[in-house]
C-alpha cells in the first residue's frame, strides 16, 4: 500500500514539474503606465519617428489629450449591459471610424507629406499588431474551450 501512494505521488510530482508554467499573463508583463505617462511615451515615439518640430509636438500633444478625453469618455457609456453593448456595437464602431477620419485629417494639417505617410503606415502595422493579438487570444479561447 504505501509503494503504491509513493509511486502515485511521484507521478503526480513529475506530471505537475514537467508543465510549462508561464510566469503570469502577457499583461502582466507589460508596462504599468499612468495614462499621462502614455500620452508622454507615444508623443516621444512620435517625435523620434516623424522628426517634428516643437510646434507640431504641442499640437499632437493637444489632440492626444482631446482623444484620451473622448475614450474615457466612451469607456463610461460602455458600462453598460452585454445585450446593449451588442445592440449599440455597430453604432460605436462607425462613430470611432468616424473619430479616426477627423483624427487624420487633422494630423495631415499639422505634419508635413512625409510626416503624414510615416506616420499613416504606422497607424496600420500598430493596427495589423492589434488584429494579430486579437486573433491569437481568441485561437487560444478556443483551445480553452474545447
Amino acid at each position: 500500500m504505501k509503494k503504491l501512494i509513493i509511486a502515485a505521488l511521484l507521478v503526480v510530482g513529475m506530471t505537475t514539474y514537467a508543465q510549462n508554467k508561464k510566469d503570469g499573463s502577457e499583461r502582466t508583463k507589460m508596462e504599468r503606465l499612468t495614462p499621462q505617462e502614455r500620452q508622454e511615451k507615444q508623443l516621444k515615439k512620435m517625435t523620434a519617428e516623424l522628426s517634428l518640430n516643437a510646434k507640431q509636438q504641442e499640437q499632437i500633444n493637444q489632440l492626444l489629450t482631446d482623444q484620451k478625453l473622448k475614450r474615457e469618455k466612451m469607456m463610461d457609456k460602455n458600462k453598460t449591459s452585454k445585450e446593449e453593448m451588442k445592440m449599440q456595437h455597430e453604432a460605436k464602431k462607425s462613430e470611432m471610424q468616424q473619430e479616426r477620419k477627423i483624427l487624420e485629417d487633422k494630423m495631415k494639417v499639422i505634419l508635413t507629406p512625409e510626416q503624414f505617410t510615416t506616420w499613416k503606415t504606422n497607424q496600420e502595422k500598430n493596427r495589423e499588431k492589434v488584429a494579430n493579438r486579437m486573433k491569437e487570444r481568441s485561437n487560444k479561447r478556443t483551445e480553452i474551450e474545447n
